[in-house]
């Protein structure tokens, strides 16, 4: 189909919203969204208006003199994009892969709303500073690895934590969804992972169909979710120090568990809430992309060349994100150094001292349980990273 600057383009239904430095063209049709600056939202304008591609350069390159304007090229990107319907009255067959349905619309938008509004962001943030305070004014509240374990059997450590971690989970995801659905949209869960941790995902892209400062509020959901369990868990540890042993115990490990799981969120070197909300309230819808470049900038020159004119609008945003970015590599090593490696070397070394005892002997039984649960969590773990990577490919 050969594209010339005589020809009249169709294109597909779509709705155009202002964001914060560009905008976000959304796909009435197949739901997905585009960032934009305003030159390609005028043409795509004009192409709506039947107007000549020709015609439209010219006018464009009037208005913006400073960009680039090729629409023939243009053109040739909305195609596949899929968002033209028609050439020069001649039908284009763009072959889009279906969607998977989003759910969870059985949920009433009013009971989103009951627990996202003005006056709970301000509970929230109470409870964040509350929380706090529970770690300044009692110290002994600050997590320890050896919180962890519960019981002298191995397995039944490990079975509490499955359990305690994807009740927690669950939780903070719901947090998620009912923030969605307060704005009456619909998503969906999925199985992912955040380096060697299994994690559940909300589908989010429906939050460009909002504004930024409401987006902030659906990627902060799980964490508010958070801070109120936390406020509990704090709660019956301060107030309640003669409650049975198992309550403590399971409450100390919701701390660590949130505890962990926040720092996680720091972490902004991966795709966690905070960076989206970071991503979102700068604008730079690929930060963690630009900031890569401008920090392989440093030791390849070609990548210095391409980051002085790519990203030259972005270097302040980038130069901070790169020092967070940093920070949260720092925080990452040391969860690992003072949590997990000694969690996982006390659970691996106790459970294979125990697969020395006699076979069919209850201390067996309980090492072989803990490996069959490692090996478990591992199968989940490669199904996770190998759906991440097809996906990249694909």
């Amino acid at each position: 189909m050969e594209i010339n600057k005589k020809t009249r383009v169709e294109i597909k239904p779509v709705i155009i919203r202002k964001d914060k430095k560009n905008f976000i063209v959304e796909d009435k049709q197949s739901g997905e969204f585009y960032e934009m600056p305003e030159p390609a939202v005028e043409a795509i304008r004009m192409i709506e208006e039947e107007i000549p591609l020709g015609e439209i350069e010219d006018i464009l390159t009037f208005r913006f003199p400073e960009e680039e304007i090729d629409m023939i090229d243009f053109a040739n990107q909305l195609i596949e994009l899929g968002l033209v319907s028609k050439v020069d009255g001649v039908e284009v067959h763009t072959k889009k892969e279906k969607r998977e349905e989003l759910g969870f619309t059985w949920i009433p938008s009013w009971v989103g709303k009951m627990v996202f509004n003005r006056g709970s962001y301000i509970f929230y943030g109470l409870l964040f500073l509350i929380n706090i305070l529970y770690f300044i004014g009692k110290p002994d509240l600050f997590p320890n690895y050896k919180d962890y374990f519960v019981f002298s059997w191995m397995s039944l450590n490990v079975l509490l934590w499955i359990a305690i971690g994807m009740t927690l989970l669950l939780i903070h995801e719901l947090g998620h969804i009912l923030a969605m659905r307060s704005n009456d949209l619909p998503t969906r869960l999925s199985i992912g992972h955040r380096l060697m941790f299994l994690a559940l995902e909300t589908d989010m892209e429906g939050a460009w169909k909002l504004s930024p400062g409401k987006r902030n509020v659906l990627y902060l959901g799980g964490l508010c979710f958070d801070m109120a369990i936390l406020a509990i868990a704090l709660s019956v540890q301060y107030f309640y120090q003669t409650a049975p042993v198992l309550l403590l115990s399971i409450m100390k490990i919701v701390v660590i568990d949130i505890f962990i799981r926040f720092i996680f969120q720091c972490g902004v070197y991966m795709k966690t809430d905070f960076y989206f909300v970071l991503e979102n309230s700068t604008g730079s819808y690929n930060l963690m992309e630009n900031a890569h470049h401008y920090i392989k900038s440093f030791f390849k020159k070609e990548e210095r060349k391409a980051g002085e004119t790519v990203y030259e609008e972005e270097k302040r945003t980038i130069k901070w994100y790169s020092v967070i970015y940093f920070l949260g590599v720092i925080l990452t090593i040391l969860v690992f150094a003072f949590y997990s490696i000694p969690q996982i070397i006390t659970t691996i070394s106790h459970s294979i001292d125990r697969l020395g005892n006699p076979i069919f002997s209850k201390p067996f039984f309980d090492g072989a349980i803990v490996l069959i649960q490692t090996l478990t969590g591992l199968s989940l773990l490669l199904y996770s990273w190998n759906k991440k990577y097809r996906l990249k490919k694909e």
